[in-house]
């Protein structure tokens, strides 16, 4: 049985496209894998505090020497660590605001990577001294963007801190392998728009086969 931890960042709840595409890729592997159990988080409507000062001084205290205070500082931080931990699938829908994440989605990027957590830190390695801590998951970012051309080679992509960002930070997700699918041109609402989200609708199926086809050939090597 597999787990999958949806993460939705829109602020919008009602005509968000990043929530629908969420929705159908749930329906869709739940339909496809019943016995499998999926986790919601929604940091659009309720993201979690930003981190502060004191958040900081409690991460890099030792647990065992943390007041009761610090500990609770930390009590979000750590039920948002344990759904990931617990997840062999995250899943991020997630609008691009301002070419970048959600503020709602960067707070949970925040609240997950922490040291003794997520990652440790040692500089006998040399110059990369933080290691992951996390492993062998897989991460499924859906996206919708007002404009278009944000992939690796778009005219946009120098302008594309959204899917990079995420990229950058998989690993202290624990994952591996990751997966993109977006809708473009919302702002423009013409065709183009609509030939989009019909295209990225229509690739769910074959999205959720090759999720499912990479945590099979992980099981099988473990």
């Amino acid at each position: 049985m597999n787990r999958i931890l949806s993460i939705n960042a829109s602020v919008r709840v009602n005509r968000s496209l990043s929530r629908d595409l969420s929705r159908r890729f749930e329906q869709g592997w739940l339909a496809r894998f019943p016995q499998d159990s999926v986790i919601n988080r929604d940091v659009g409507a309720e993201p979690p505090p930003v981190i502060s000062e004191a958040w900081i001084d409690a991460a890099f205290t030792d647990s065992e020497s943390r007041s009761d205070a610090q500990h609770a500082e930390l009590a979000v931080s750590e039920e948002l660590i344990c759904e990931v931990e617990a997840a062999d699938v995250v899943v991020i829908a997630t609008p691009m605001y301002n070419y970048g994440m959600p503020a709602g989605l960067k707070a949970w990027v925040d609240q997950i990577v922490r040291i003794n957590r997520t990652f440790d830190f040692d500089l006998a390695r040399g110059d990369y001294p933080l290691q992951p801590l996390l492993r062998d998951k897989v991460l499924v970012m859906l996206t919708s963007t007002g404009e278009f051309g944000f992939e690796r080679e778009g005219p946009r992509a120098t302008m594309n801190h959204l899917t990079p960002h995420l990229r950058t930070v998989a690993k202290y997700l624990g994952a591996t392998t990751d997966f993109h699918l977006g809708i473009e041109y919302q702002e423009f609402g013409d065709g183009r728009h609509a030939d989009s989200k019909a295209a990225a609708h229509g690739r769910i199926p074959q999205l959720i086969e090759e999720v499912a086809g990479v945590l099979s050939r992980s099981s099988q090597k473990s």
